[in-house]
């Protein structure tokens, strides 16, 4: 009997030890898990976009993707008591259409009208080379975002993230595909206050499970002709010195179809260097009144060396108050719409235009 109470008493330090130290270690777990949860958080706070200063107005065209961004997300925010019962906003949203027409556009306009938490990420915001780290990157964003509702989370090239399903893909392609479906659908959570924006270039590549999530599925298309004469205007901008008349707008409109807003920011961009290059070859140039009533009386303007005022001289040699800025000319925006062609093709235009008759909804 007492070779045995020894025993006894050993075998029940080391339980006692066993559970103290499974305490610590589940303690321990714990913390881990907030200190991952908290990191998480922390990447998607910095996500937040606050003011873009960009509203639907500076949009060129797209009425009818405007007014049903409006009905989803302005209206829900400032007249929630309007879409309550049966009637509920859009919970997913899709912007699809080719590149450079506005669709990132309209999610800063977004940002700025509505008075809800606007988050904004990508996909390799999301996506991680640590296994089930890009799952719980997918969590986090929704958790965040159920927090902070009403809220918006915007998705930028989601195809990256919810391509379609097949045999060569990875597990952790699949996970987190699965993840975000779960976080969509609000399985076990309250996704009421939460919308999901999301844009694509290449809408057909997207999972078909995904693709349903976005009950609202927005075509944005090139713009049209009198958009286009607005984009090249607006791209000029207020204070461009420029010679172009106000028919010659809807000429260069005319000559650029097919052309999105991005490519028409392209054209006028090369534009605006044109008249730097000349001043950067001429080697002759003559004194002009200024026509401001501010700085010296006379600036200096490039000129032919045939004229008869003219002087040989160099643009490093010229004070850059003294210099008489040359204007953008038609010609300059005829050959820079020469350099740059139109970014779609008519296949794919052909593509978006099938995609829209089969899932979607025209945004113009």
């Amino acid at each position: 009997m007492n070779d045995n109470t020894p025993k006894k008493k050993q075998a029940l330090a080391s339980n006692e030890n066993d559970q103290g130290s499974s305490k610590r270690n589940k303690v321990n777990d714990d913390e881990n898990v907030d200190v991952d949860k908290k990191r998480m958080m922390q990447k998607f706070e910095g996500a937040i976009i606050s003011n873009p200063n960009i509203t639907f107005d500076d949009v060129v065209g797209l009425e009818q993707a405007k007014t049903t961004l409006r009905e989803a997300v302005i209206l829900p925010v400032k007249f929630p008591k309007l879409f309550t019962g049966q009637r509920k906003p859009w919970a997913g949203i899709l912007l699809y259409g080719p590149p450079g027409t506005g669709k990132s556009y309209l999610a800063k306009a977004i940002a700025t009208e509505c008075k809800s938490t606007f988050i904004s990420v990508t996909s390799s915001d999301l996506l991680s080379k640590w296994l089930g780290e890009a799952e719980k990157n997918v969590r986090s964003l929704f958790e965040l975002s159920r927090e902070r509702q009403p809220c918006i989370i915007f998705v930028d090239e989601v195809d990256a993230l919810c391509g379609q399903r097949n045999d060569t893909e990875s597990e952790s392609s699949r996970r987190v595909k699965t993840e975000f479906l779960v976080q969509m659908q609000g399985v076990g959570t309250d996704n009421s206050g939460v919308l999901v924006l999301a844009a694509t270039n290449i809408p057909w590549a997207l999972d078909s499970a995904i693709r349903r999530r976005f009950e609202k599925r927005i075509y944005i298309p090139l713009p049209g002709v009198n958009e286009r004469a607005a984009m090249f205007k607006t791209h000029m901008g207020v204070n461009t010195c420029h010679t172009i008349k106000d028919n010659e707008w809807m000429q260069l409109a005319q000559r650029s179809e097919h052309y999105s807003g991005a490519d028409i920011g392209v054209v006028c961009r090369e534009a605006l260097l044109r008249p730097i290059r000349r001043l950067s070859a001429s080697t002759h140039f003559k004194r002009v009144q200024n026509p401001e009533h501010d700085g010296p009386r006379e600036l200096w303007l490039a000129c032919s060396p045939g004229d008869s005022a003219a002087q040989s001289l160099t643009l490093e040699k010229i004070s850059p108050d003294e210099l008489c800025e040359p204007p953008v000319t038609m010609s300059d925006m005829l050959a820079a719409l020469a350099t740059q062609q139109s970014t779609v093709s008519e296949n794919e235009l052909g593509k978006y235009q099938q995609f829209t008759q089969q899932f979607g909804q025209e945004g113009l």
